[in-house]
């Protein structure tokens, strides 16, 4: 889709700022309702154009860039959020960084790669509180496996006679996070059983070994529901574990490996999705055995197996039905 009109933003927790590339202008708003409508008039009067014909282009810079993302949303206006590194790669070379530098520089990257840049549309109302809901719980889990592991090295090499208060106060943190977590997870719960779309693509995702609660949510989450991706193969490029050769010329010959750019919250959840599958589906447990027999390294197998549970999940999904284990009726 062509444009008119580029437009660059570097957008702060307090402040934006703006660059219109056609007309070499620069402006800062404030991050708030009051900036955008600034903003948008301002945009409209420098550009002497319709808000159709302008492209949007910022960061996502998670919670300071939402409120802008909702106000062009609700105004049906096009705007793409693209990630800091895409933008930084495409510059090259490059010297010096402040503010309106790097507005202009967004603003030159919509322009030259309009072609490669997809619009954003944000995601419903009840996927973006899952989302919240789930970034939230992650973190408390990481707590409370910070806090268990320093309670039982303590345990280990103090004692717990020696300082009871130390290990109340453990033990009180522990129980807290546990019930914050479960806590988060009812509400997980309901707000999938509350949308019929979300519940039914729950109910076909966690018919596949390996996929519960947790992972199966992430992955409705990070897909928007299975629309953002067209097949499983980009959600596992986007997961980190897509396999990539990695040759040149006749000298150089390295194995296929995966890449480190990943969405490493997902690889981790696919990694512990096919640990599970691996110990209770009876194809993968034979896959796994058989590949190792044969001299595999553990990890590449395991990397497959989470390629195949991707692959079963957008599957199921595609086709609307429920994962059948057909080794129960093998004769």
């Amino acid at each position: 889709m062509t444009f008119k009109i580029y437009i660059g933003i570097d957008i702060s927790k307090l402040t934006l700022d703006v660059f219109i590339k056609e007309v070499q202008a620069h402006k800062k708003f404030k991050n708030d309702v009051s900036g955008f409508n600034s903003l948008l008039k301002w945009v409209k009067i420098q550009s002497k154009e319709s808000c159709e014909s302008m492209l949007f282009c910022f960061e996502h810079t998670g919670l300071y860039s939402l409120p802008f993302a909702q106000f062009l949303e609700e105004n049906s206006i096009p705007f793409s959020m693209i990630s800091a590194l895409e933008i930084k790669r495409s510059l090259g070379i490059t010297r010096g960084k402040n503010d309106i530098v790097d507005s202009r520089r967004i603003a030159d990257f919509a322009c030259r790669f309009y072609d490669r840049i997809t619009l954003t549309k944000l995601p419903a109302k009840e996927i973006a509180n899952l989302q919240s809901l789930l970034s939230l719980r992650g973190r408390l889990s990481v707590a409370l496996g910070g806090f268990t592991v320093s309670r039982n090295e303590s345990l280990k090499f103090i004692g717990k006679n020696s300082t009871p208060e130390l290990f109340s106060s453990y033990d009180k943190m522990i129980i807290t996070l546990k019930s914050e977590i479960k806590a988060l997870e009812k509400a997980i719960i309901e707000i999938i059983k509350n949308n019929e779309e979300l519940r039914r693509t729950y109910e076909l995702i966690t018919s596949i070994k390996g996929v519960g609660l947790i992972v199966a949510c992430n992955l409705i989450a990070y897909t928007n529901n299975f629309t953002r991706f067209s097949n499983w193969r980009k959600f596992a490029c986007y997961s980190g574990i897509a396999p990539f050769e990695y040759q040149s010329g006749t000298s150089v010959r390295g194995k296929s490996q995966v890449n480190s750019l990943a969405n490493k919250q997902m690889k981790k959840l696919l990694h512990l999705a096919a640990i599970c599958a691996i110990h209770t589906d009876t194809e993968l447990q034979e896959y796994y055995t058989r590949r190792q027999s044969e001299g595999k390294p553990k990890m590449a197998i395991i990397n497959i197996v989470r390629n195949k549970i991707v692959a079963r999940v957008f599957a199921v999904v595609k086709r609307d039905t429920p994962f059948v284990d057909l080794r129960k009726y093998a004769a």
